[in-house]
């Protein structure tokens, strides 16, 4: 079983233009302008293993963590930059910087989760979670003796 972790759940339930709607919006603004869930992830089925592609644009590897724990896969990635300038004098003129984090759960049931596999390669993280086997039960005849 694949499912995603709602984020926002409920929200297209109200008619558009509500008040109760607009609040949800005014809620949601502040996470949304901090780049939550920044990152997008298309996932597909490909019967024996599910397949998920994230863009990670400007992300290294080594700040990219992929974690599966309690049947959810947990995908998250931080990001700090630093631009500096100084004058001559060694004072700052401008002085920017900008950190981040961002994470994304899928819930999923029914991993092999020691023969999943990740590979990071030009911004996209492409990762194959393979299904496990399961074994049709065999029917199996009990010979049954006569008592005495």
């Amino acid at each position: 079983m694949f499912g995603l972790v709602p984020f926002g759940m409920g929200k297209d339930l109200m008619t558009e233009g509500s008040l109760f709607n607009r609040l949800w919006d005014a809620f949601d603004a502040p996470f949304a302008a901090a780049g939550a869930g920044g990152f997008k992830v298309d996932v597909k089925d490909n019967g024996d293993a599910y397949e998920l592609t994230a863009d990670l644009p400007g992300m290294k590897q080594e700040d990219i963590s992929l974690n599966y724990e309690n049947d959810y896969l947990t995908l998250s990635a931080k990001r700090e930059d630093k631009v500096d300038e100084k004058d001559d004098n060694g004072n700052y003129i401008r002085r920017e910087r900008s950190y981040g984090k961002m994470e994304r759960s899928f819930y999923i049931t029914g991993i092999d989760k020691e023969h999943a596999k990740a590979e990071f390669k030009d911004g996209v993280l492409k990762v194959a979670l393979p299904k496990l086997q399961v074994r049709a039960d065999v029917s199996h005849q009990i010979p049954i003796s006569t008592a005495g």
